[in-house]
C-alpha cells in the first residue's frame, strides 16, 4: 500500500498507519515546522498498548508535497480529513501539539464531529484560540514576535531551526536544564525536510487564525495539556482559554514543563494521555 493520499486539490500527503486495523485509532497532528516524526515517543507507546496509530505530515512539511498554496488552517484540517476518510477511521482520538492543536480543533469542529468519526480530542501546548495580540485579544503576543520568526526564516532558516530547539522550545535555555543534543538535531532535521515557503506562510496560520468558534463547537471530551513554563505559547492565553471555551474540557497544567514536553517528558505525558483515552 502507498503511504500517500491525494487531496481534492491534488496535494500528496504522507502518512503512517501502524497497528491493528480493527483497534481504536489515535491520530497525531504535529507542530510547526516539524513532521509526524515528532510523535515517535507516542506512536511507539500507544502501538505497544494495542492501538492503531496514525500520523501525517502537514502539506509542505516532512515528506508531503511542497506545494505553493494552501498553507492555512482550513487546508490543514481538510488534509487531515482526507487522511481520515482514506483510512476510514472511526471512534478516533485526535491529539494535536502546538499548530497541530489548531489543526485538531478545526478538523474536529468542521469534519470529525459532524461525520461522527471522533471519540475524544487532546490539545497539547496548542495555539488556539488566538496567538497574536489584537484589540479583542489583548493578552496575545505582539505581531513583532511573528514578524521576527518570518524574518529569521527568510534570512537563515537553518540557523533559526538550530536556535529554536536549543533555546525556548524544550526549555534548554533554563538554568540547570538537561540539554539533549540528539533532540535538537532531530528537530532541525524535521524542520529542514520541509518547505521554507510552507514554514514562512505557516506562521500566519498558527498566529492569526481565530479559533474561538472551533473550540466552542467541540462537544466530545477534550483534554487540554500545557506546561506553565511554555516559552512559545503562553499557557494563560492558550490552555486556560481553551478550557473556558470548550464545552467538555479537562485541564491539566504541568509545573515547569516546556513547549516540547511531549518529547522531553514523554513518560509523564504518555501515562496521562492513556488514562484519558481509557477513561
Amino acid at each position: 500500500m502507498t503511504n500517500f493520499v491525494t487531496t481534492q486539490d491534488g496535494t500528496q500527503i504522507f502518512f503512517k498507519d501502524w497497528g491493528p486495523k480493527d483497534a481504536q485509532p489515535i491520530v497525531f497532528h504535529h507542530g510547526w515546522p516539524l513532521s509526524s516524526d515528532d510523535w515517535d515517543a507516542q506512536m511507539l507507546f500507544f502501538l505497544s498498548k494495542g492501538y492503531r496509530v496514525v500520523a501525517h505530515d502537514r502539506r509542505g512539511h516532512g515528506r508531503s508535497a511542497q506545494v505553493d498554496f494552501g498553507h492555512d488552517m482550513d487546508h490543514y484540517a481538510a488534509d487531515a480529513a482526507a487522511v481520515v476518510e482514506h483510512l476510514d477511521l472511526r471512534n478516533a482520538v485526535h491529539i494535536g501539539h502546538s499548530t497541530g492543536g489548531g489543526e485538531v480543533a478545526r478538523y474536529v469542529a468542521r469534519y470529525g464531529q459532524p461525520q461522527g468519526r471522533v471519540a475524544k480530542a487532546v490539545l497539547v501546548s496548542a495555539v488556539p484560540p488566538l496567538m497574536v495580540k489584537t484589540d479583542g485579544n489583548p493578552d496575545g503576543l505582539p505581531m513583532e514576535v511573528f514578524d521576527g520568526i518570518r524574518a529569521g526564516i527568510a534570512a537563515n532558516r537553518a540557523q533559526l531551526f538550530r536556535d529554536f530547539p536549543t533555546g525556548p522550545f524544550y526549555g534548554f535555555n533554563r538554568p540547570g536544564a538537561t540539554v539533549l543534543p540528539g533532540v535538537i538535531d532531530n528537530w532541525w532535521r524535521q524542520g529542514m525536510m520541509g518547505s521554507t515557503l510552507a514554514h514562512y506562510e505557516g506562521v500566519k496560520a498558527f498566529s492569526e487564525t481565530d479559533q474561538t468558534e472551533d473550540l466552542q463547537a467541540i462537544t466530545v471530551p477534550t483534554l487540554v495539556l500545557q506546561g506553565d513554563d511554555d516559552q512559545v505559547v503562553p499557557y494563560k492565553n492558550a490552555a486556560l482559554r481553551q478550557a473556558e471555551l470548550l464545552p467538555n474540557a479537562t485541564l491539566k497544567v504541568y509545573e515547569g514543563f516546556s513547549h516540547g514536553m511531549l518529547t522531553v517528558n514523554a513518560e509523564v505525558l504518555n501515562a496521562d494521555l492513556l488514562a484519558f483515552i481509557q477513561a
